[in-house]
């Protein structure tokens, strides 16, 4: 029986593949370094664990509105009137299932065939997936490795067509690790708001700044933004899936109508623990300040081995995540990421599917020490 055409036309996340390829791997024996997958390797903090364990013993264990919970979207609102320069209300709030499905209910809401969506490139790989089986059309702007991978505006302005419906900002960026500048982001801010277009932020790695500083697009042009992000990355709570998103009344409501028809609300006890975890802010700062000065060694010590072993590497300023150039390995970055994973038992995303030809990304959200010997290993390799 014949599957649609939409599905049919969804490819399968590279990130995903090569982490099932390291981990099949790991099951037959071989001591694989996997440097695939963007999850922290540190537990989540204790107060957090702790409200999970609260909301257990409170029976907070039902369904939750298909919006979420009402203390979170309130929790959500005070973290943005804090951290970020806007105080929107809790009826501009929508939690997920993490920042992927509040992304993908936004295409869903914004997106007729025909449609254009701009996004830098080198990007996430479920950006493509879920613009097109929108109906939409991905137009990629290119960032160049030697400019830290930061794009040119006058690049985004020109790709913009009259098909064109939204401007897709990810900084930091995964895959990249770039934190765009202030002025690169009021530029590109500057161009969705002077042409009427939406602009989906991506914030997912806020805090996570190394480098530079963060700057929300949001306050810039309130009627025009969608901000994604999540508890998973800089809270390590990966799977725990919540994320969550801010922007005008109208789209959040559009956005809930759809998600009150997949899902519904998420998981009740980490919406719990993920209010505690804002609420509770400055002990979650605290948690983060120790996770980032881990990212930061780990990171310096990665980036300048990859560029000692002659792969150039920019240095990331956000994220957890450096894109070596691998040519000097093999031409094709697919072969390349095959050859370090079944030569040195390094595990690799090749940038295919992140339109960075000749490209690998590598996560650093493992261990000092298996940032080490992949290096040792990968220098067999490479020599």
């Amino acid at each position: 029986m014949k599957l649609s055409n939409r599905i049919e036309n969804v490819r399968a996340s590279s990130t995903v593949a090569f982490n099932t390829k390291a981990n099949e791997l790991k099951r037959q024996g071989v001591d694989v370094i996997a440097m695939t997958a963007g999850e922290p390797d540190f537990q989540p903090p204790q107060h957090v664990m702790d409200a999970a364990r609260d909301a257990i013993d409170k029976g907070l264990t039902k369904y939750t509105p298909a919006e979420g919970t009402f203390a979170l979207r309130e929790q959500i609102a005070a973290k943005h009137a804090r951290d970020n320069g806007f105080t929107p209300d809790p009826s501009e709030v929508i939690v997920g299932t993490g920042g992927k499905q509040v992304l993908y209910n936004a295409m869903q809401a914004l997106i007729d065939p025909g449609d254009e969506a701009i996004v830098i490139a080198p990007y996430w790989v479920s950006y493509p997936a879920q613009i097109e089986v929108s109906g939409g059309t991905l137009v990629p702007v290119h960032a160049r490795a030697e400019d830290g991978f930061v794009p040119d505006p006058a690049d985004v302005a020109a790709a913009v067509t009259s098909k064109t419906k939204m401007i897709i900002l990810n900084s930091p960026s995964n895959p990249t690790g770039a934190v765009y500048p202030r002025e690169v982001v009021e530029a590109i801010v500057k161009i969705a708001r002077d042409r009427g277009l939406w602009l989906i932020a991506d914030d997912l790695y806020e805090y996570l700044v190394y480098d530079g500083a963060f700057t929300s697009a949001a306050p810039l042009y309130p009627e025009g933004t969608l901000t994604v992000n999540g508890a998973s990355k800089a809270f390590a709570l990966t799977g725990w899936r919540i994320g969550w998103g801010v922007g005008p009344q109208h789209l959040i409501k559009a956005m809930t109508r759809l998600q009150g028809q997949v899902t519904s609300g998420a998981n009740a006890l980490a919406q719990h623990a993920t209010a505690a975890a804002l609420e509770q802010h400055d002990a979650t700062a605290a948690f983060v300040a120790e996770c980032k000065k881990a990212y930061v060694e780990r990171r310096d010590t990665l980036v300048t081995g990859l560029n000692g072993l002659g792969l150039k590497t920019p240095m990331p300023q956000g994220a957890f995540y450096a894109m070596a150039d691998v040519t000097g390995i093999d031409a094709d970055e697919g072969k390349a990421a095959l050859k370090l994973l079944e030569e040195a038992n390094v595990a690799v995303v090749p940038g295919t599917d992140f339109a960075a030809p000749g490209f690998v990304r590598l996560s650093y959200a493992t261990s000092l020490e298996n940032i080490e010997k992949a290096l040792e290993r990968i220098a067999r390799v490479v020599t």
